[in-house]
């Protein structure tokens, strides 16, 4: 089997069979089964991945009944440990930084160990002109001018990053005005210098939101980086690329999984979701192909892409439609190659590696804990990526070993093994790393987005402050609506 990337798709990689795929009912089985199995429950959750496992875990322990429904095979959702050829690879997110403290205090729950990301030794830039430039720090090797304008952008933005609340940005007093203005645009004010726009844009819009610096606003690029804390942590590859889980972070899905036990459902895509505006003491209902969950509440706990492919009675109201609209996922190829030695550290090379210039933007040093084998991993964003994906699979592969060569030599061209992650072929995600609103959407729907209708509850990393777009903000959701479910329960009685 084969996805769009052209490569072998992985089987899931994890420890706790009892969460592999439940195999189908037979044609048979599904013609005879007449009536749809029905579960009673207090709140059903709508995805398997850290926020929806985070949400259903506290409800648990407060008391109340869960069952958690799944549209995949697996947990995790965007967080994937997959083999390859032999090949333990990250699929999805897979960096711990040093403030994400959700999802550090989650690991500590769950008994993981954490190792640090290999950086010893120099980094690697590659110019316009393609001349390979070995630099150690932060900044990179650039003339002097570039440099100094370079620096200069970042401290503007950290001074604007800390007027911004990042579970709030809508209230900055010029946010509107900030939400008019793409990113590129406002680069454009502050600065002339090509290179200095391309290396900070490179930042926000290649490693993060995944889109290109003109689809997004100036607003929105601060909400990224004030969800770390500030622009230079973003620009700190040894901060917000710290440690990584061993055996992955996928681990955390599935240890959050194990505590529910038969809660958790596989292979259960939600069709509708009813409900009584007019009775609300009458709960919800989520039905998939086979199963009526009966519940109080009901949490979306995936993407907000996602919410269109659920059928509502009665629908919801036009609000969320149109901010539903509004956000869209961003796209990269994260691209994983393996070799018999990580060769590079011989030649005194960190593995860390950046250009605004190459087709692989940014890439590091992944090899596996207690690996012997070296591991590489690159990335090529937004509409890179969507030319890459006009070429044929081997076309492709080649021309990103290449730009990965450039950086650490001939060598890189012949990985033992090779996959791309190709997230937006994913039915249930659709894009990388997750959604931002367009141009002005913001500041105008911003603040309803994590707004309950009636019995309906959302949370996901997408509507993060803190920990925008990571597991830990998806850790962070889940808890704070388990937390509003809980209270309007107490409320209530």
């Amino acid at each position: 089997m084969s996805d769009a990337s052209g490569c072998h798709r992985p089987s899931p990689w994890h420890p706790l069979a009892s969460f592999r795929a439940r195999a189908p009912r037979t044609a048979s089985e599904s013609e005879t089964k007449k009536i749809m199995e029905r579960i009673e429950t207090d709140v059903v959750i709508v995805g398997a991945g850290a926020a929806g496992l985070t949400a259903a875990n506290k409800l648990k322990d407060a008391g109340e009944s869960v069952v958690v429904l799944e549209a995949r095979d697996r947990v995790g959702g965007r967080l994937w440990t997959g083999d390859v050829d032999g090949a333990m690879l990250e699929i999805g997110g897979q960096w711990v930084s040093p403030d994400q403290d959700a999802l550090i205090e989650t690991l500590a729950e769950l008994g993981l160990e954490t190792y640090t990301r290999y950086r010893e030794g120099k980094n690697v830039y590659i110019a316009e002109d393609g001349e390979r430039r070995l630099f150690e720090g932060e900044i990179f090797p650039v003339p002097a001018k570039t440099e100094g304008e370079i620096v200069g952008l970042i401290e503007k933005l950290d001074a604007l990053v800390a007027e911004i609340d990042p579970d709030a940005p809508w209230e900055h007093p010029r946010a509107k005005e900030l939400d008019e203005i793409s990113f590129a645009e406002w680069l454009g004010t502050q600065t002339d210098d090509e290179e200095a726009k391309l290396n900070i844009g490179m930042f926000i819009a290649g490693a993060m939101l995944t889109k290109p610096t003109h689809a997004f606003s100036a607003l929105q690029a601060l909400l990224m980086a004030a969800s770390a804390g500030s622009f230079s942590n973003l620009v700190d590859a040894d901060f917000i690329l710290d440690a990584r889980v061993v055996g992955g972070l996928q681990q955390v899905p599935l240890g959050l999984a194990a505590k529910l036990g038969d809660a958790v459902r596989l292979n259960q895509p939600v069709r509708k979701i009813r409900w009584n505006p007019d009775d609300l003491a009458e709960g919800v209902v989520a039905v998939t192909d086979s199963i009526e969950v009966h519940a109080k509440r009901v949490i979306l706990a995936v993407p907000p892409i996602l919410y269109s492919r659920i059928s509502y009675e009665p629908p919801l109201p036009r609000r969320q439609h149109q901010l539903h609209q509004h956000l869209s996922m961003g796209f990269v190829i994260k691209v994983h190659a393996v070799y018999e030695t990580p060769f590079w550290r011989e030649q005194g090379l960190s593995g860390t590696a950046f250009s605004p210039y190459e087709l692989s933007h940014e890439a590091y040093d992944n090899t596996n804990h207690g690996d012997t084998r070296g591991t590489l991993v690159g990335f090529v964003s937004d509409e890179e990526a969507d030319g890459v994906f006009a070429l044929s699979a081997e076309e492709r592969k080649a021309k990103i070993l290449e730009s990965l060569s450039h950086y650490y030599g001939p060598e890189a061209l012949d990985p033992v093994v090779y996959y791309e992650s190709d997230w937006g072929s994913e039915e249930w995600t659709r894009g990388a790393y997750a959604a931002s609103f367009d141009m002005g959407g913001l500041a105008r729907y911003g603040a309803d987005l994590r707004k309950n209708v009636g019995p309906i509850h959302f949370a996901c990393s997408d509507m993060a402050g803190k920990g925008y777009q990571h597991v830990d903000g998806a850790i962070r959701m889940g808890r704070l609506v388990a937390e509003q479910i809980l209270n309007e329960q107490s409320l209530a009685s």
